[in-house]
């Protein structure tokens, strides 16, 4: 891969981003190419996508244009734990240079594989969500996503270094350490998920750093959906640009979308991952600019193509063109994810919903818990809030005041009343990976 890349300081074009720029109609001629190409890989050599075409009385000979895609069978999580661990390869082993895998919280891990032409992809895709963030050669990245069977560091880390970055590969973990380098070597921007950096914000300030008093200028954040109003909050904090990425183990990890300076949306990279929106219910195809479940299929994959895989992550496709001018669509940022949302009384609830609604109230922190339990049949929601110091010392007025506040916010966007409990700084745990929201006791 081209290592010797142009560069601008003030973060314009970069050539590793050309593909962003390919006219719509060159652009779809790269797309239908390489998914008969992946289609057919896929049909050869994975048994179980074989046998869903043909059980569909299709052949990869189905696929004359792109709209065809929507004759394709599905693909969904839990066939990667059917097929543990390594039953959905369409690569010999000699042939995969990495593996990763889940945490297996839920049950078995899912194992992902790659190539050394998935490699260079991954690195690709990652260089080109970097240089949409604003970064280039010169930049100092401090990469505090974590290493190891998690996809992030590794995927963040091959982007950074193909773009020509510093790379700090300093993973996930010892808060006390991260702020050290970030005041001692010099670090111009940082990615982590967004509640670890709300974190580090906050023990900054504890031990009398100020982000904002450093270089660092700009953080891209993923790997768990995140509010506007939390994107503020650290804006005004940390003093840098917050940018947000998106991607997913199961179809490469980060690098599947990104936001540019224009942050009205995450671009797709369309010539690697081909989008679809579909009705969750129906699982039929619906428009660009409805709502409804992201679908993904991997256009250039080799170790383990993905064929329509349904994230549950729920958006829509911005079609109108972005101010930067790139010719890939939009996808709105990703706060829902089905598999997170809550039906309590018959109200739907998500995560990002409190989030947001705590943002709104002054006296706040950023860290919040949901508890569900179950009492005589009925499901219950509490919410634990954390509120400034000054705020909870002050339980006759301010606390009080703060508590009806945010009892309104939270109806009023949630629509559903809540056992809110007000609690004092850092009763709630901290998470130096993917922030843990929910609490779920009703099957205790």
């Amino acid at each position: 891969m081209q290592t010797e890349l142009w560069n601008d300081a003030a973060g314009g074009f970069h050539p590793v981003s050309a593909p962003d720029f390919l006219p719509e109609a060159r652009l779809q001629e790269v797309q239908l190419r390489r998914l008969r190409a992946v289609v057919g890989r896929a049909y050869a050599h994975v048994p179980l996508f074989r046998q869903r075409m043909e059980g569909l009385g299709l052949t990869p000979e189905a696929i004359g244009g792109l709209a065809d895609i929507a004759k394709l069978p599905f693909t969904v999580k839990t066939d990667l734990r059917d097929t543990y661990p390594f039953g959905l390869f369409a690569s010999p082993m000699g042939d995969v240079v990495r593996l990763h895998a889940s945490s297996g919280t839920t049950g078995k891990p899912i194992v992902v594989a790659y190539t050394r032409e998935d490699v260079d992809v991954w690195a690709e895709v990652m260089a080109r969500t970097f240089a949409a963030c604003g970064l280039h050669r010169g930049d100092i990245l401090q990469n505090a996503f974590g290493y190891g069977l998690f996809t992030g560091g590794l995927g963040a880390h091959y982007g950074a270094e193909a773009l020509g970055a510093t790379v700090i590969p300093v993973s996930g973990g010892n808060t006390e350490r991260q702020i050290m380098v970030l005041k001692d070597f010099g670090v111009s921007a940082l990615c982590c998920t967004p509640s670890y950096f709300v974190h580090l914000i906050e023990r900054a300030r504890e031990v009398g750093v100020d982000l904002r008093e450093l270089p660092l200028r700009v953080g891209v954040f993923g790997a768990e959906p995140w509010s506007d109003a939390m994107r503020a909050h650290i804006e005004a904090e940390a003093g840098v640009k917050a940018y947000d990425i998106y991607g997913l183990s199961e179809i490469i990890g980060p690098g599947v979308a990104s936001e540019c300076a224009v942050q009205e949306g995450l671009h797709v990279f369309e010539d690697h991952f081909y989008p679809e929106i579909i009705d969750p219910e129906t699982c039929q195809p619906l428009p660009d600019g409805a709502e409804g479940e992201l679908v993904l299929t991997t256009l250039s994959k080799k170790a383990m193509p993905m064929i329509r895989y349904r994230t549950r992550d729920i958006t829509r496709i911005i079609s109108e063109p972005c101010a930067c001018g790139r010719s890939l669509r939009r996808i709105r940022r990703i706060g829902r994810r089905s598999d997170d949302m809550i039906i309590i009384r018959g109200v739907n609830v998500f995560p990002s919903q409190i989030e947001a609604a705590l943002l709104e109230v002054e006296g706040t922190l950023p860290h919040y818990q949901i508890i569900l339990t179950r009492e005589r049949g009925l499901d219950q929601i509490a919410v634990e809030v954390e509120v400034t110091a000054e705020v909870f010392s002050d339980k006759i007025r301010a606390l009080e005041a703060v508590r009806a506040r945010l009892a309104q916010a939270i109806e009023h966007i949630c629509g559903i009343r809540v056992d809110l409990r007000l609690v004092e700084p850092r009763t709630i745990a901290r998470s130096e990976g993917k922030a843990r929201r929910v609490i779920d006791q009703r099957n205790i």
